[in-house]
């Protein structure tokens, strides 16, 4: 497979001069627990440097730590999820499933809202991932598992000659389904119906938790203004060079906050 290099962030759509407020992306954010509190703020964290504008949809608790965040750097509306309909109704992209628990409730959320909004651009992660169905996918969604996750998910269908092959089987799934998919890994593996890539590097500190939920905001956020092939790709090359960028620096001592941190500059060199 093709390497995903420094020349696929030059497709990045970049904010026009003279453009407003709002005009560059709005992604809603649905997650968080009353169990998870950190994961869906460090996709929050890390979406908000990229969009116009974040709406948060959490439970009351995380409503109440972001109040916080929204008084220092951050561009976002907590909004409560009884609301949650009309501002998907705005958004360009929804990220589904940081913090959220391996619940019921999980399970139906997530088949309600993906099969009322079927054109809205979906990334699905963590908790929605693992608590959905594989039929509830389609064009329009940018799935991020780990191998575990993957494996949980279709599982049924990996038959024995595909096992050992992850580039077959993402390729495999993403066709059946239609949708894109991001294995991370080691190295990571993103593939659509019609092409796939992979991304070599980061570092063992990015074992750390709350970096996945870096990495989903981040592709999330990109997924607002590109397609979502290209916004995995982008993604996932962007937290890899910043892994490595830390490891210069602090080896493996960064945690996600240091993620989100050096994400922005990773991103801006290589677009400029």
């Amino acid at each position: 497979m093709e390497k995903v290099t420094f020349d696929d962030l030059k497709k990045l759509y970049l904010p026009p001069k003279g453009s407003h407020k709002g005009e560059n992306g709005k992604l809603t954010i649905i997650g968080g627990s009353h169990l998870f509190h950190g994961a869906s703020l460090w996709a929050l964290k890390v979406a908000s440097r990229i969009c116009d504008m974040v709406f948060y949809a959490s439970v009351p608790e995380n409503n109440e730590l972001t109040k916080k965040l929204s008084s220092e750097l951050y561009d976002f509306i907590a909004v409560p999820r009884s609301e949650i309909e009309n501002y998907i109704d705005e958004s360009d992209a929804i990220l589904i499933g940081p913090g959220l628990t391996r619940e019921q409730e999980t399970r139906a959320i997530t088949k309600q809202l993906l099969q009322k909004f079927p054109k809205k651009k979906w990334v699905i992660d963590a908790g929605s991932l693992q608590m959905m169905e594989p039929s509830w996918l389609n064009k329009n969604c940018l799935i991020t598992p780990h191998r575990g996750e993957f494996e949980k998910l279709f599982g049924n269908e990996l038959d024995s000659r595909f096992r050992g092959n992850d580039n077959e089987m993402v390729q495999k799934m993403a066709k059946k389904y239609g949708c894109t998919i991001l294995l991370k890994g080691e190295t990571d593996i993103i593939c659509s119906p019609t092409e796939c890539r992979v991304v070599y590097g980061g570092n063992s500190g990015m074992t750390k938790g709350g970096t996945g939920d870096v990495l989903a905001g981040l592709v999330a956020a990109l997924a607002c203004k590109n397609d979502l092939f290209l916004a995995a790709c982008a993604g996932s090359f962007i937290n890899k060079k910043a892994g490595e960028e830390l490891f210069k620096k602090v080896g493996y001592y960064f945690n996600a906050s240091d993620l989100c941190d050096e994400i922005p500059h990773c991103l801006f060199a290589g677009i400029v």
